[in-house]
């Protein structure tokens, strides 16, 4: 009998449509083992839980490259936990705010807001699957 790929749902949330760094990751996530469900992008924040809840999926990874991540993703781990996925992993990538600024800050900032990995958009795909299996182990999901 087949495992059950874990299903991770990718996308690039609000009015962003800049989609090559997420389908990337979408595809090398496909090839190391996981189901994606890959949203593409000018994605609302609503659509991630929707997709998370409808394919009971371990994690939600966000990209925001056009600088409005902040704006988009306030109150999204509260979002997930009304909708019974408080135990879903909540990652978020890109340039996340508009202008130069520190990236720690940017870090600790998304961490507040529930995200339990935060990358700038230079981060490296191998070190997202490192990050992901180490999480989902924690979790008891691998």
């Amino acid at each position: 009998m087949e495992e059950k790929k874990l299903t991770i749902i990718t996308g690039t949330v609000g009015q962003d449509s800049h989609t090559i760094g997420v389908s990337l990751l979408s595809r090398f996530l496909r090839e190391n083992g996981f189901n994606v469900v890959e949203l593409k992008g000018l994605t609302p924040p609503e659509d991630f839980i929707k997709a998370a809840k409808e394919t009971d999926a371990v994690a939600i990874l966000v990209s925001s490259l056009y600088g409005m991540g902040e704006m988009d993703l306030a109150g999204f781990k509260d979002k997930c936990i009304e909708a019974g996925l408080k135990d879903v992993l909540l990652y978020v990538g890109g340039y996340l705010k508009v202008g130069r600024h520190d990236w720690k800050e940017d870090e600790e900032r998304f961490k507040r807001l529930g995200f339990d990995r935060v990358y700038p958009p230079e981060v490296e795909l191998d070190q997202v699957l490192e990050d992901l299996k180490e999480d989902l182990k924690k979790k008891g999901k691998l």
